[in-house]
Formats: structure tokens, sequence, C-alpha cells
């Protein structure tokens, strides 16, 4: 009987918590740029989920959580550069293969804007982060995008002789573009 009642329980507890909006993969995307030698590269990370509960009129309760595969990073310049990066020196995607962003809070900045602070973990290192986000509907979609600049070598990206900000820049932009059905 016990057994039955905690199911139940359990079973209520899951009805009572309210489906947020599902990812749609498809639309959505984040990409870094970062300069070497002064040119700048672009790349993408190919797997990623995010869980966005958002409510312009309850930020309070509004929440952002996204985890990126760093082991889907593609650079566009060949698979060479892709394996380059997964090592040791850059992401050590073998051991951290997960990047983190873990809201903390969404405030209110400018028109449209949103001041998103939060934990970013990235190759094991945690640091505190603000990003500027937009938000707008669209049709059925709600829309996300914003870019974070981060130091890269504050999550000892580029160790050993890529340590050198002078041949990777140590600024690096992670830009994302967030879409999610709508709440119904």
């Amino acid at each position: 009987m016990s057994k039955l009642l905690l199911a139940g329980v359990l079973g209520a507890a899951v009805l009572a918590v309210p489906a947020w909006a599902q990812l749609d993969q498809a639309k959505s995307s984040v990409l870094i740029a970062a300069k070497q030698l002064g040119v700048t590269m672009n790349g993408k990370f190919a797997k990623f989920d995010a869980v966005i509960n958002f409510n312009p009129s309850q930020l309070a309760q509004s929440s952002a959580t996204v985890n990126i595969d760093m082991t889907s990073f593609d650079l566009g310049a060949g698979k060479e550069y892709n394996d380059e990066v997964q090592k040791k020196d850059w992401f050590d995607a073998a051991k951290y293969p997960k990047a983190t962003f873990v809201s903390s809070s969404i405030k209110q900045g400018a028109p449209g804007k949103y001041d998103v602070a939060g934990k970013l973990t990235i190759k094991g290192k945690t640091q505190d982060v603000v990003v500027t986000a937009t938000y707008k509907q669209e049709g059925g979609s709600n829309v996300f995008d914003g870019v974070l600049p981060i130091k890269r070598t504050a999550f000892n990206v580029g160790e050993g002789d890529w340590k050198d900000t002078s041949v990777v820049a140590d600024e690096v932009q992670i830009k994302f573009h967030i879409v999610t059905a709508a709440k119904k």
C-alpha cells in the first residue's frame, strides 16, 4: 500500500510541474567566433540542449539551463582541425565532454532585452557570467538570441603552446539562437 501511495504522490508531483517549452533543435544554434592571427574563425556545436522556463512577467521564477556537447564542435575547416580542438590543450573533450550554463537570475534590461546571470562551466572551470539576451515571439515560437564574450584562458581552453594569445586571441564570442515552442 505504501508503494502505491508513494507512486501516487510522485505521479501527482510530476503532473503539477508545468511542461516547459521544447527546444527546436533544427532552428536553434550555438556558435563561436574567435580570432587566429587576426582572422575570425567561426565554429558551431551540433549537439546541445536547453531548458528554458521564461515568463517576462515572472522573471524571478524564470530560469535557463544550456548543456553543450563539446565533442560535437565543428570548426568548418576539416576533420584534422576538429580532432585537434578535442585534445587536452583545447577542450579536453574526453575528460570534459560537456559545457554547461545555469542561470541564477534574469532581470529586465533595455526593452526586449534581459540580463541573464549565471554560472558557465567549461573544461571543469566555472565562472560567473552575465549575458544580455533578446526575447521575441515569432508565430508559435519563443526566440532567444545573445552573444556572450568570454576569455578562453579563464577556462584553460588553449593550454601549452596555445596559451599564447598573440596567435589565438583570448576573447571568444559564444553566440546563441535558441528557439522553443511557445508554452500552451
